[in-house]
């Protein structure tokens, strides 16, 4: 049976694997050779002994801007540590908090690494937003005495089917973890049946999104910049779905000639293959980053990060993506917030609790297919105070579940943090 002893050895006797690996990968994809050291456990040496928060990507170092912004007010005195996996997670850090926090690559989670990141770093608590389950890192926080909490935790069915095949791995790490925060009951159960030992249901933190200002004042600038066009956005697409986007758009534009389509995949690593479906298609497009001008193209291709907002803002219709293919969807709280009709796909298995809430009240349209999602566009399309009363009963429901957040700081308050 695979346990931490063995697991920590077996990466331990690969780690100069590991290292080819992160050189290998810099060199095929440039944004990951940015401070790859990092990986390491390497950086800068700090004895200020912050409060760190990891966040693996975009979507949950989104979800984490609220969680620093109520740390700083809570602790403004103790410093931030922000680390994340991916470079489009740090480059979100970076573009939406700046110099108030501290960001750092996580380290692999060989023993080496994670050791001289816990001495470098000095973090005084750890807080893991949703899955993040390392054995080493839970094991070396432990023995340094620092408290490891997750944090909106969620577990899908396939995960806690992962999980429970190697239980004398995870077990003990989930064990030694000071609490786990989960985002419903069955998530909650999901943990004790792999051995949290304290398992908390504080709900979700991502219905504590804060007021989207910045997002309004730049939607409003698009809508006057596209005058009247009806504005469709698919947000955070995987590959699959802008062949239904594309598909869907030429049978709507029969009626709607004008409509415009946002199109904003997940990677803009991709946008490359995409620019070749949609010339393929014989579809006018512009690009975000280089085009001005998009009053003559049928869709928007947007290959910059942290404009998603913006364009919830501008949209009449939202699409969330990531959930037509399985990849177990997208946070479609973003574009609740700013009141926009919004259909979602079959595969919303990361969000399944949210899913279920907005279907509940009546939030949000669930599309099984690209047909289905057609006839609701086209039914908006029709009759836009339908889409209207829908976008109103999305954020409704935001402002009804928020407060997520103030049990999380509650539960902080029963630990030293001086």
């Amino acid at each position: 049976m695979m346990n931490r002893r063995i697991y920590a050895g077996l990466l331990g006797l690969f780690s100069p694997f590991l290292l080819l690996f992160t050189l290998w990968r810099g060199w095929r994809r440039p944004p990951y050779r940015e401070r790859w050291r990092e990986r390491f456990g390497w950086g800068e040496m700090h004895q200020d002994r912050p409060l760190w928060i990891h966040a693996v990507s975009v979507g949950e170092a989104i979800a984490a801007i609220p969680l620093v912004h109520a740390l700083q007010k809570r602790y403004p005195d103790i410093p931030i540590l922000l680390t994340s996996t991916t470079p489009t997670g740090a480059a979100i850090v970076a573009q939406r908090l700046g110099s108030a926090v501290r960001q750092h690559y996580m380290p692999y989670d060989t023993s080496v690494a994670v050791r001289r990141f816990l001495k470098r770093q000095q973090p005084r608590l750890c807080l893991i937003m949703e899955t993040e389950i390392w054995p080493n890192l839970c094991y070396w926080t432990a023995r340094f005495s620092i408290p490891l909490l997750l944090i909106n935790a969620r577990l899908s069915p396939r995960s806690l089917r992962g999980y429970g095949r190697f239980s004398g791995l995870f077990r003990p790490a989930l064990a030694s973890m000071t609490a786990v925060a989960a985002q419903s009951p069955e998530d909650a159960e999901a943990f004790k049946s792999l051995g949290a030992s304290r398992v908390l249901v504080i709900e979700n933190i991502k219905y504590d999104l804060p007021e989207p200002v910045d997002a309004l004042e730049k939607g409003r600038i698009w809508r006057q910049h596209l005058a009247t066009r009806q504005v469709w956005v698919f947000a955070s697409t995987h590959a699959g779905e802008e062949k239904i986007a594309i598909a869907v758009l030429e049978h709507l534009r029969v009626h709607w000639p004008h409509l415009l389509l946002v199109l904003i995949p997940r990677h803009p690593s991709r946008c490359d293959a995409i620019e070749a479906e949609l010339q393929a298609a014989g579809i006018g497009f512009a690009l975000r980053s280089r085009d001005v001008e998009v009053e003559s193209k049928n869709v928007l291709l947007v290959d910059t990060l942290g404009e998603v907002m913006d364009f919830y803002a501008a949209a009449d219709l939202v699409t969330v993506g990531g959930s037509f293919v399985p990849v177990g969807g997208h946070n479609p709280l973003e574009a609740a917030v700013l009141s926009c009709p919004i259909i979602f796909g079959p595969h919303m298995e990361n969000f399944r609790s949210i899913a279920r809430d907005m279907l509940t009240a009546e939030a949000a349209v669930q599309a099984d297919d690209a047909e289905a999602l057609e006839a609701r566009l086209e039914h908006w399309l029709r009759q836009p105070e339908d889409a209207q009363e829908q976008g109103k009963r999305a954020l409704a429901l935001v402002q009804k579940q928020r407060g997520s957040l103030e049990k999380i700081m509650q539960l902080l308050e029963e630990l030293d943090l001086s």
